[in-house]
């Protein structure tokens, strides 16, 4: 099959990209950057670049600004939505200037569309909530459901925090707890949805297959936690002074509006689709995550 992947050299689409080309797929690249193409694998920096033969059979937007990258501001904002809900509308005007449109459009997007929810289980069926990222996945949903009308199967892949060594979220998450400092945000009952990463690139191929699901998907693991028992798990693979929070106060003044978004308050979001169609996690806690991210780190782990 011949896949498109935009934003394909982050952190999951290098994931994906190389699950992908083991499975014999052919992969065009959409990046910012200038790649050397390697076997089946070209990389383009624009539309206009992708190969017409053979077009395309799905297409995977993972292109967008990291929500935490940077404090909030008035021009950040601005980029995130350019990066995320103009470039899918432009992405879909490409796809529908094609002779034959994909079969599939997996779009990817976020739990922040639920908004800070407390403890409230929430699946797919559960109402956007509000705030800034909750605005920016529903219009950036909205984007990648316009192609729908022209035949394209679309799923919006609401991903949860992905969690691998050496990338992504975690490297910030563990740098506290491999100082020797074990600490959490606020008050830590707040949930943390999360899914490992080899999970989430099983996600985005198994919808890839799956012609009979669209529509939103969350894709987090089955066992979402509180900050305070991330905190507790971590301490088993780390010698660390006893747990403690940092100050809510203490995060708004560092990190702005973000702070309470994305780490003073939580979704606890539950992959019903997923569990439904009969998927299967790698790593479905906490524990079992953990372990296979920090198993490598002898180092750092308690004797």
């Amino acid at each position: 099959m011949h896949i498109l992947i935009t934003g394909g050299t982050g952190f999951v689409g290098e994931a994906l990209r190389e699950h992908w080309l083991a499975a014999g797929h052919e992969l065009t690249i959409l990046s910012r950057s200038a790649h050397p193409d390697t076997r089946n694998c070209r990389y383009v920096q624009t539309l206009e670049a992708v190969p017409a033969s053979p077009s395309p059979e799905a297409v995977v937007n993972l292109a967008g600004a990291s929500l935490a990258g940077k404090r909030w501001t008035a021009a950040y904002k601005k980029t995130l939505v350019d990066s995320r809900v103009e470039g899918t509308r432009a992405l879909v005007a490409w796809m529908r200037g094609l002779p034959v449109p994909p079969r599939v459009l997996l779009n990817a997007s976020a739990i922040g569309f639920y908004g800070p929810r407390d403890s409230e289980p929430l699946g797919e069926d559960a109402a956007a909530g509000s705030g800034f990222a909750s605005e920016l996945c529903q219009a950036w949903e909205a984007q990648a459901l316009a192609v729908a009308d022209i035949g394209v199967r679309v799923c919006l892949l609401r991903l949860g925090v992905v969690l691998d060594a050496g990338g992504g979220a975690f490297v910030q998450m563990a740098q506290p707890f491999r100082m020797g400092i074990a600490s959490w945000p606020g008050g830590g009952e707040q949930y943390l949805s999360w899914v490992h990463r080899a999970d989430a690139v099983a996600a985005f191929d198994f919808l890839l297959q799956q012609e009979a699901m669209s529509g939103p998907v969350n894709v987090t693991a089955p066992a979402p936690v509180t900050q305070r028992d991330f905190c507790a798990a971590m301490r088993e693979h780390f010698r660390t002074l006893p747990g403690m929070p940092v100050p809510g106060a203490v995060m708004r003044l560092l990190l702005g509006e973000m702070a309470d978004e994305l780490l003073l308050t939580g979704q606890r979001v539950m992959p019903q689709r997923l569990q439904a169609s009969g998927f299967l996690w790698r790593h479905p806690d906490i524990h079992s995550a953990l372990e296979a991210m920090l198993g490598a780190h002898a180092g750092d782990r308690l004797p």
